[in-house]
């Protein structure tokens, strides 16, 4: 097979050896992403407690996620601060939120998860936690809430 090979690479340099070519300037072709800030946020659910929920992933996507506290000194927000923020103090649509996403949780990784909280907090970063916030704003919309 490499020989094969060997030969095809010969015979591409032989029938390509007539056409012209410029030399090119690597740097002129290679350029770093452009700093476009952070991708504009998604059309919401039609529902009220789904849209809360996408709402609360996109603010830990965007404005950080921290564990131990609602909202850290750098103002990141855990799984409850983000839906607490997003909630805009309607206590109900915010309880309604919590008990979503805590079932998600439960479905994914089972019934001994006791809060939204104690789950938040024992992750190291915000990868898993930001994650099953989507999942429960899929979840709520599923169910038509």
């Amino acid at each position: 097979m490499t020989t094969r090979l060997d030969e095809a690479a010969v015979a591409y340099e032989v029938n390509t050896a007539h056409i012209p070519t410029e030399p090119v300037n690597l740097p002129d072709l290679i350029t770093g992403p452009l700093d476009t800030g952070p991708a504009p946020m998604p059309d919401l659910y039609p529902t009220p407690v789904a849209a809360l929920l996408q709402r609360a992933h996109y603010r830990l996507l965007t404005g950080g996620w921290c564990k131990d506290a609602l909202v850290d000194e750098d103002g990141a927000r855990c799984m409850l601060g983000a839906i607490r923020a997003e909630a805009r103090g309607d206590s109900g649509l915010e309880a309604a939120a919590a008990a979503v996403l805590l079932d998600a949780v439960r479905r994914r990784f089972g019934d001994h998860i006791e809060s939204v909280p104690s789950f938040n907090d024992a992750h190291g970063s915000g990868r898993v936690p930001t994650r099953m916030v989507e999942q429960a704003a899929q979840l709520a919309d599923t169910r038509g809430l």
